[in-house]
């Protein structure tokens, strides 16, 4: 990418140019060193910033550019390249600024310059200028857009989404598109000899502007900018502190245990999720506690539906259908349930702490998630823990599932042949879940025709009721008390035909069968939850320590990171945030 902010359509003082007196004559244009070494510092970060950025709107179902680019961006953890290429970017800003001061180059895109565009005639003199018009024109251009970059990449990080995400990412198109023109602009100014200046350094001509020493001046200058953002980035980030108390909160009684009124909350902007009414975001409330056995952990979020029917099933003419076919590439953002994942790192990199890794194949060697947005894993060999309540996989009646997020673990052969789903490093911890699907796995492109359950209701009668009022809206709330899951040994038996035949067109049954209940090492989380008022609350507690390495201690002096994402009826596309939660055990 060329910079537009230093590729001026003119000589710049110290370059080499045959009309400036005090340099030495060359017949090609050459840019001052200081100009040549910022421009590449931008350009790469640019380069650099865009690509990792577009990867990540890639991500973004209704991202079409982004998308048909996607076979050729970067894969992988791209969190860290893009934050570390948007700080480089504002320091080479930051130092350009001071070097145009400090060198007395603030002439060289004056807004004066603009008159040159209407200069008429056909000679070569009168085409030139007028690109040379035309050129400065498109730097004030890429600064304004540059500027919108800047503020709502700052906003994004920050949390905010909505109209923020559309225009930072509409502002990265035209930017990308920029490269181009830019490019082509200054060709038609000065030719293939204006291109290459930006690798013709010269001096600048001035010996008291050189004595300035604006180049050293823009360093001193930009990098303390950079080093102060850094640093107040990390001394304004949410604590959640976790006191101790005497006595833990009663979990049934959620937040209106009197223990919750001593806890300090920390409110979180979550967004880019999907749903949530449209808006794809969410703010959840965190709270904690501890007494000497136990850790307390309370959310609250918004979220306008009450979301229990994960891919249930109806029985048409030919059979019993899934809701959502999307489950066959796992994602689901139709028939499915609330969620919320709370991960525990030791680590506060980006990309929650390392661990996303964005892409149709981000591991060579290992089978492409199904997808196609990439997998979560860790690659220095660490475990993150993960908490995951789901609501109709026993988070409604009492347990949140104790998972983790590690190294990518090694394919079986099922996953390998896509008779199963490969999931890298995220997987529940050691132990028997709680839980079971009443279908067989079909991968990409399956459950689009009939499929024969696993189980079918002993009383389907009984089932139906169960389900309370049946709305199959996308957005509609399940009726409160209703259970849309079947306890496999009390509730169900076997499939068979003859069963089935009993059972008329139209009916709806649950897709998830609950089995003996959570065991080993992904045990041990309780919890209680409640929707009421647009608003889901959930508390849980799990022991202090577990001495299990997919863990984390709730010891005093232990350090870790807090992230949070809420999931509003499917399957993989939950809120984020760029921002840990740092948390102090006292």
């Amino acid at each position: 990418m060329s910079e537009p902010l230093t590729l001026a359509p003119h000589p710049p003082r110290g370059a080499a140019a045959p009309s400036e007196p005090g340099v030495r004559l060359d017949r090609h244009p050459r840019s001052d060193t200081g100009t040549i070494v910022i421009h590449w510092i931008v350009a790469g970060a640019m380069v650099a910033s865009l690509l990792t950025g577009l990867r990540i709107s890639a991500d973004a179902p209704v991202a079409r550019t982004a998308k048909f680019l996607a076979p050729f961006l970067p894969q992988g953890e791209v969190w860290t390249v893009h934050f570390v290429a948007g700080l480089t970017l504002f320091f080479a800003i930051t130092a350009y600024v001071v070097y145009l001061v400090r060198g007395r180059l603030t002439d060289r895109n004056g807004l004066s310059r603009l008159r040159a565009i209407r200069v008429s005639g056909r000679s070569k003199a009168a085409r030139k200028a007028r690109w040379g018009g035309v050129n400065v024109a498109l730097h004030w251009l890429i600064y304004a857009v540059t500027l919108v970059l800047t503020g709502t990449g700052i906003a994004l990080y920050l949390g905010y989404g909505g109209w923020v995400v559309w225009l930072h990412a509409t502002c990265a198109l035209g930017a990308l598109a920029y490269i181009a023109i830019h490019t082509l602009a200054h060709f038609m100014y000065g030719g293939l000899w204006q291109l290459l200046r930006l690798f013709r350094p010269a001096p600048l001509a001035d010996g008291a502007t050189r004595r300035r020493r604006p180049l050293l001046a823009a360093a001193i200058v930009g990098l303390p900018v950079v080093g102060l953002l850094a640093w107040a980035d990390l001394t304004g980030r949410s604590t959640l502190v976790v006191d101790k108390v005497s006595v833990g909160p009663d979990l049934s009684k959620l937040l209106d245990d009197p223990v919750w009124r001593t806890a300090r909350p920390v409110s979180v902007r979550t967004m880019q999720g999907a749903n949530f009414g449209g808006t794809g975001e969410t703010t959840v409330e965190i709270r904690a506690v501890r007494d000497g056995a136990n850790v307390y952990f309370a959310f609250r979020w918004w979220d306008p539906s009450r979301s229990l029917k994960r891919v249930p099933m109806i029985k048409k003419a030919d059979g019993w259908h899934l809701l959502d076919a999307d489950a066959a590439k796992a994602d689901v953002t139709g028939y499915y349930e609330d969620k919320l994942a709370v991960i525990f790192s030791r680590s506060d990199a980006f990309g929650s702490g390392g661990s996303t890794h964005l892409g149709a194949r981000p591991l060579p060697d290992a089978p492409a998630p199904l997808n196609g947005r990439g997998y979560h894993y860790t690659t220095d060999g660490s475990y993150i823990d993960m908490w995951q309540w789901k609501a109709a996989r026993g988070g409604m009646l009492g347990v949140v599932e104790d998972m983790h997020i590690g190294p990518p673990t090694e394919p079986t052969a099922a996953e390998r042949a896509v008779k199963g789903r490969y999931q890298a490093g995220y997987w529940g911890d050691p132990g028997t879940s709680t839980y079971r699907y009443n279908f067989r796995f079909e991968g990409p492109g399956g459950y689009e025709g009939a499929v024969e359950p696993l189980r079918l209701p002993k009383d389907w009668r009984a089932t139906v009721a169960r389900l309370g009022t049946i709305d199959l809206g996308l957005d509609a709330s399940t009726a409160p008390g209703s259970a849309w899951w079947m306890v496999e040994k009390t509730e169900t038996v076997a499939y068979s035909a003859a069963g089935d035949a009993e059972i008329p067109v139209g009916t709806v049954m649950p897709g998830v069968l609950m089995t003996d209940g959570y065991s080993g090492d992904r045990a041990g989380i309780s919890a209680a939850a409640d929707w009421a008022d647009d608003h889901w609350t959930l508390v849980a507690s799990r022991k202090i320590a577990t001495g299990s390495k997919y863990d984390v201690d709730f010891l005093p002096g232990s350090k870790f990171f807090l992230y949070v994402s809420a999931f509003d009826h499917t399957q993989t596309r939950h809120t984020r945030h760029m921002r840990p939660v740092e948390v102090l055990l006292r």
